[in-house]
């Protein structure tokens, strides 16, 4: 797959691309419904004989559009989802720099610029697409602005138990801990990639050394917890359990700084500074303070029995 990184005003000129079919989306978690979007196109380009191409934008359109600076966690952030959008077989992706110049285009100038600019012959995009300034560009406007140089195509909303597969609900269902429900929306379990450092060693103490995770990203992290997780090192996976949160059997209130935490099962190798990725699977219960080290133990045991249990089960 070839990124192009596009800025506005960009130079690119049509005879740059090959004839072209785009999907068009924010495609923050490329969950179940952004799926059906991009392999459709990815099938009209081989129904075409044409190139597949995903458009998306960087940063997050809220960040430049919202009152006030506004820091945005994500589902999948932008190197991630590179990864899972070349996973479906695209050709080209254009992750367009979304600026305030960029937002205030007109519909027909983002089409002329963005589309037939770019040599696309046919666009797939979500139901509740919509492009140009205030977003007055919707998938019913879109034959109109095409010129007559492009065909369209529109998928229906995705529905799992009659509500939408969106990142919306993906973010709640996060937020709540499900993670269980976010791995039925996304068509895959939730994943997080991230380096080890060195913590304060208190599990090796206690019996059950941990793997602290520094994220790589900005990743929207679970509620604060403890969860069944496999842990991918050097291209190999274990399972084992996380607590995500501020350790409060140890810190001070004062000290506030998020902390994920994993112990494996069965393994003895020391793994500091190698980037490894999460899979969060089943949340097992919430963080809690303990009055002592001992009950921290008995509880820590009950998890890690939970956690193998799940996964023998699966």
């Amino acid at each position: 797959m070839k990124v192009i990184t596009v800025h506005h005003p960009h130079s690119i000129s049509k005879s740059d691309f090959p004839p072209l079919v785009l999907a068009l989306g924010y495609f923050d978690g490329v969950h179940r419904g952004h799926q059906r979007v991009i392999m459709a196109a990815v099938d009209k380009a081989k129904e075409f004989k044409c190139c597949s191409a995903v458009m998306t934008f960087d940063p997050h359109p809220s960040v430049v559009l919202g009152s006030k600076h506004k820091h945005i966690h994500y589902i999948t952030p932008l190197e991630d989802k590179k990864e899972i959008i070349e996973g479906l077989g695209v050709d080209y992706l254009f992750i367009v720099r979304f600026t305030s110049e960029f937002a205030s285009l007109i519909p027909q100038d983002f089409v002329d610029q963005y589309i037939i600019g770019l040599n696309v012959k046919h666009v797939v995009a979500g139901y509740d697409y919509s492009y140009g300034r205030l977003g007055k560009g919707t998938m019913e406007t879109l034959p109109f602005h095409s010129r007559d140089e492009f065909t369209s195509t529109t998928i229906p909303k995705l529905s799992d138990q009659d509500l939408k597969v969106s990142s919306t609900f993906i973010r709640e269902s996060l937020k709540d801990g499900d993670v269980q429900k976010v791995h039925q929306l996304l068509g895959r379990p939730f994943k997080m990639k991230g380096t080890v450092i060195h913590g304060d060693k208190r599990g090796r103490k206690i019996g059950f050394p941990t793997a602290n995770i520094e994220l790589s990203d900005d990743y929207l992290t679970p509620r604060l917890g403890v969860y069944a997780v496999r842990m991918k090192i050097h291209d190999k996976w274990f399972n084992g359990v996380c607590n995500i949160g501020y350790k409060p059997t140890f810190k001070n209130p004062e000290e506030y700084s998020l902390s994920i935490e994993v112990h494996l099962f069965d393994f003895h190798t020391s793994i500091y500074g190698e980037e490894v990725y999460i899979e969060w699977y089943e949340r097992i219960r919430d963080e809690q303070k303990f009055s002592g080290i001992d009950e921290l133990i008995s509880q820590i045991q009950k998890d890690k029995d939970k956690a193998i249990h799940y996964f023998s089960e699966i």
